[in-house]
């Protein structure tokens, strides 16, 4: 089984049967081989983050099929799911939301921590990750005391933590500056290639889209290549 990321007739209402119903995903049907990186482009409303969060196991659609390296989970116990997550998925945000009580290496640590890994194990990861991001001077400080660029540098790390086969993303440098959002993206390129893993990453940048495997659309509840 090649296939990461397999979607097969995903189907999504808001407020079905009721005024105002709004259908967000129509029959969505996705698969992501190991080791593509897949752009998702669409308007503002279109439901990316719909799709985003039921192929990362957040949401459930109200019909279709969601399978991770093979595995059926879209009918899958909350336990597995969760399982899922932990180990088979990483997840980045246009916001870092890194903790801010802890330092740069321990907002890293903390997600191998709770999938089972030592302290010792936990710290040479992180410091091994912060260090490829270029952070390796910035591990013991904490988010309010890095740059918007660094801290979401400090995030990718945190989400390849646990070494997940699929990234999803969603808008992963919306909140920087056209600079700093062009470095940061090659850094996060950078891990993705180097790792093998697939990933799934909503953005509205054609031109950073452009530097992926793939750049699919969603509008109108349908995907288009």
């Amino acid at each position: 089984m090649n296939d990461v990321l397999t979607l097969e007739k995903l189907e999504k209402c808001y407020n079905r049967g009721k005024p105002g119903e709004i259908s967000v995903l129509r029959g969505v049907n996705l698969t992501i081989p190991r080791g593509q990186v897949v752009a998702l482009v669409a308007p503002s409303g279109a439901g990316k983050s719909t799709l985003l969060h039921i192929a990362g196991l957040l949401d459930t659609p109200d019909s279709g099929r969601v399978a991770i390296n093979g595995q059926e989970l879209s009918g899958a116990s909350d336990r597995r799911r969760t399982e899922a997550r932990r180990n088979e998925l990483g997840f980045v945000y246009q916001f870092h939301h890194l903790l801010p009580e802890f330092t740069a290496e321990e907002n890293v640590m903390l997600p191998q921590l709770a999938n089972g890994a030592g302290k010792a194990a936990a710290r040479a990861r992180a410091g091994a990750l912060l260090d490829r991001v270029g952070l390796s001077g910035r591990i013991d400080h904490r988010p309010s005391a890095l740059s918007g660029g660094e801290q979401q540098r400090v995030a990718f790390c945190r989400a390849l933590a646990n070494a997940p086969s699929l990234l999803l993303a969603d808008e992963p440098t919306g909140n920087l500056d056209p600079a700093t959002s062009d470095t940061v993206f090659g850094v996060l390129m950078d891990l993705v290639r180097e790792t093998g893993m697939s990933a799934l990453i909503a953005t509205h940048n054609l031109d950073l889209a452009a530097r992926m495997d793939r750049v699919l659309r969603l509008e109108a509840g349908a995907l288009t290549e």
